[in-house]
């Protein structure tokens, strides 16, 4: 169970990190499936040709046991309300980054969005809106030990409050992926802090954090997932209503 003193850091700076969430016996299981769908060899690093190699859905079981262990849905019920989330049955993109000369070219801050907007197929144009419709954290699975230069997720400590603030003048129809990264520059300073930690280790998100990839310098590979925890009813943000921690971020937000 997250503690008190968890909760009210998730509210104020928009996440919450959760030591040895799954097993570093199921991370390692994990490893192994995703080595494989690289196509590169973890014992040669002259197979290791690209700064980041994209994997898609992966739903073995292994996948499975991590993103459902009694650690991670408790934490679900306290953060975005009991039963109001979906479990997950895959884990989304695995973005797994080498050690390269070469930049990646994918480490802009950004806010991942929730819902298409009129082409679906084009993610730069899905949506993000105030309640934050069909999305309640954004979470970061290390299926690998990340340290400072093995290109840890950068997040902006707070930005999930500037980012409510936003959006809250555009009401349910919200503001696009891009038009929200356009706006980043504007907002307000913020901490910058690291998603670093041993594999097992789960960061939970507000879904407004900003946030950011960065090229990797160490020597070995990182392991990641970066799903999210899709919800089954919007969430509730003004006064009176609003209950659970991703919620009452947005109303304290807007109040002021």
């Amino acid at each position: 169970m997250l503690t008190t003193a968890q909760i009210d850091a998730f509210i104020t700076d928009g996440y919450v990190c959760l030591d040895h969430a799954f097993s570093s016996e199921v991370a390692r299981q994990c490893r192994e499936l995703l080595w494989k769908a690289t196509g590169c060899n973890p014992r040669d690093p002259s197979t290791w040709t690209r700064p980041v190699v994209r994997i898609g859905e992966m739903a073995m079981t292994p996948f499975r046991n991590a993103a459902n262990t009694r650690t991670l849905h408790e934490a679900f019920d306290q953060l975005v309300g009991p039963g109001n989330w979906i479990p997950r049955q895959s884990l989304g993109t695995f973005p797994i980054r080498f050690p390269s000369d070469t930049s990646a070219n994918d480490t802009g801050w950004h806010v991942d969005a929730s819902f298409p907007g009129e082409e679906p197929v084009n993610y730069q144009q899905w949506r993000i809106n105030v309640v934050s419709r069909g999305r309640g954290l954004l979470m970061l699975f290390l299926f690998s030990d990340v340290d400072a230069n093995d290109a840890p997720t950068r997040i902006r400590s707070g930005s999930h409050i500037d980012v409510a603030k936003l959006l809250a003048p555009h009401g349910e129809t919200g503001l696009s992926f891009m038009d929200v990264a356009r706006e980043l520059s504007s907002l307000p300073d913020r901490t910058e802090a690291t998603a670093t930690g041993t594999a097992g280790t789960v960061y939970l998100c507000h879904p407004f954090v900003v946030h950011a990839a960065q090229d990797h310098q160490g020597t070995r590979p990182k392991f990641m997932a970066q799903p999210p925890l899709l919800t089954k009813h919007d969430f509730r943000v003004h006064a009176g209503t609003a209950q659970y921690p991703v919620e009452v971020a947005i109303f304290k937000a807007m109040e002021n």
